[in-house]
């Protein structure tokens, strides 16, 4: 028996003309873990979604198991052993582990059209334990943690005896702890087997993790092999196709004496507590803490998405009685928030619209109508400046883009405001690295300006690489803030679990 799971032959893919995959071809030996890698719009995910049946290829051929095979759609995929773990989880949070395992193909007692509860359930506890959750099968989703769900989706894998198992970025909204013991399952799978495609641009987990690594660059195979012939170093010149000496750009601002913004005693039961501290003109100010520390309820606070209890808001000097986003929004504070699907974009609205979004009232003419004019040519220039691929952003969906270039169209719609204030939380999330030295080159002009940037980030690595000052957060306080010339990655960390260890302690 061959020893290859899955083949690609010369595997070519347009859409609307504009090629995204030009002949693809490589082997995955059965029972590996395939680490593949590239940018944001590499051809990753076309390819992926060939694979399971979401979009059919214009040409080339594909061998799984060899046989021929040519899903006509994710259905077809599933029976034949593929199962696509994606980034946004497909699971239905108002139904139990049980009902979204087997949702497709309830079990039922011979002919009769009822489901057999008990044998559901049954099967539910034993894929459950192959993932290593004891939990009820008839837990609601809705009330699991990030990591629970994702283990979910492993176990509703192993519902359909998939032999080839895809993680797409796995890890994007997950604890460190989540992602050992995600990693500790999908290490398990492989010892049993399963062949395994990992895609992430945290590229130290793919060579933690992989036992070959392919390299996709604009819609090419650069390079597929062992992960012995890999470095960070090698993938990520492979992956961009040129080196990139430094991961952040040049930091040469130095935030001045006037306060952007002024937080003093903020305060909500349960949520943040007397949290003080000053945004300067020109400063990037970091926010690290782990998941439940306060930091993304505190900007939201802070925006006027939320409210508070307790405490003040000074911007620019004068006090904030009471915000909101369309009152922020006139004050020049922009948010870039953690979840661009969810939060940031319209997904099914053009680019242009979405770049145009924010900065409607900046464009009013005497009668208090859109200048349209004015207000296209400011999209164009925008999209222009942040590079963002897109053949035609006034016809094109947000949702077409690729996750680095969806961020850009978020972070855009706010630079179209000039803000003197930005929030951004997670906005490196699930992108790719050449996309994350675009956007914290942007994010340093944009301080440049004038601005004050506040950078909240569970990556310390960026933290520390792109930030004047950084605010450690635990349990909602801020326990901790540390100058740029003395940054400490361990003493940061520490100071992040130490009130989570007495906590600990004292139970």
């Amino acid at each position: 028996m061959s020893d290859i799971a899955l083949s690609f032959r010369q595997i070519h893919k347009s859409f609307f003309g504009v090629s995204v995959l030009q002949d693809i071809s490589f082997d995955i030996t059965k029972g590996h873990i395939l680490g593949l890698i590239g940018e944001n719009g590499a051809g990753k995910s076309t390819l992926m979604n060939i694979l399971g049946g979401v979009v059919p290829f214009d040409r080339g051929e594909i061998s799984l198991h060899g046989s021929f095979y040519k899903p006509n759609n994710p259905e077809e995929a599933t029976q034949k052993g593929i199962s696509f773990i994606h980034q946004e989880l497909n699971l239905f949070t108002n139904l139990s582990i049980a009902e979204n395992l087997f949702i497709n193909n309830f079990p039922k007692p011979g002919r009769l059209p009822f489901i057999n509860r008990r044998e559901m359930i049954t099967k539910t506890s034993e894929y459950l334990k192959l993932v290593d959750l004891t939990l009820s099968p008839d837990t609601l989703v809705e009330k699991l943690s990030p990591g629970e769900r994702q283990l979910v989706e492993v176990a509703k894998a192993l519902s359909t005896e998939a032999s080839i198992i895809i993680f797409d970025e796995p890890t994007t909204s997950l604890t460190n702890r989540e992602t050992e013991r995600l990693f500790e399952i999908i290490q398990r799978l492989h010892e049993a087997g399963h062949t395994i495609i990992y895609i992430s641009h945290i590229l130290g987990d793919v060579l933690k993790l992989a036992n070959e690594i392919a390299v996709l660059r604009d819609g090419q195979l650069i390079n597929h092999g062992p992960r012995a012939e890999y470095t960070i170093s090698r993938m990520i010149t492979q992956m961009v196709g040129r080196e990139i000496n430094q991961i952040y750009p040049d930091h040469n601002t130095v935030p001045e004496k006037e306060a952007l913004l002024e937080v003093k005693n903020l305060s909500r039961a349960g949520i943040v507590k007397d949290i003080n501290f000053v945004l300067h003109k020109q400063e990037i100010l970091g926010i690290f803490g782990l998941m439940g520390s306060g930091r993304s309820e505190m900007a939201q606070i802070i925006f006027g998405l939320e409210s508070s209890e307790h405490g003040e808001i000074i911007l620019q000097g004068k006090a904030a009685k009471k915000l909101s986003p369309k009152l922020s929004i006139q004050q020049k504070l922009g948010f870039v928030t953690e979840n661009r699907r969810e939060d940031g974009l319209l997904m099914t609205a053009s680019v242009a619209d979405n770049l145009a979004l924010v900065a409607l009232d900046f464009h009013k003419g005497p009668f208090n109508t859109v200048t349209q004019t004015s207000l296209k040519q400011a999209v164009q220039e925008i999209a222009d400046k942040l590079t963002i691929k897109s053949s035609n952003i006034f016809k094109n969906f947000a949702k077409g883009l690729s996750g680095g270039n969806q961020q850009k169209v978020v972070l855009g719609k706010w630079l179209l405001t000039r803000p003197n204030i930005l929030i951004v939380d997670e906005p490196t999330r699930g992108v790719d690295v050449g996309a994350k030295f675009e956007i914290y080159t942007i994010l340093n002009n944009i301080s440049a300006t004038g601005a004050g940037v506040l950078f909240i980030s569970s990556e310390i690595e960026e933290l520390l690489g792109m930030c004047d000052r950084i605010l450690v957060m635990s349990y909602g306080e801020i326990v901790g803030s540390m100058e740029r010339a003395s940054f400490n990655r361990e003493e940061i960390l520490r100071m992040a679990f130490r009130e989570h260890n007495n906590d600990n302690e004292n139970k």
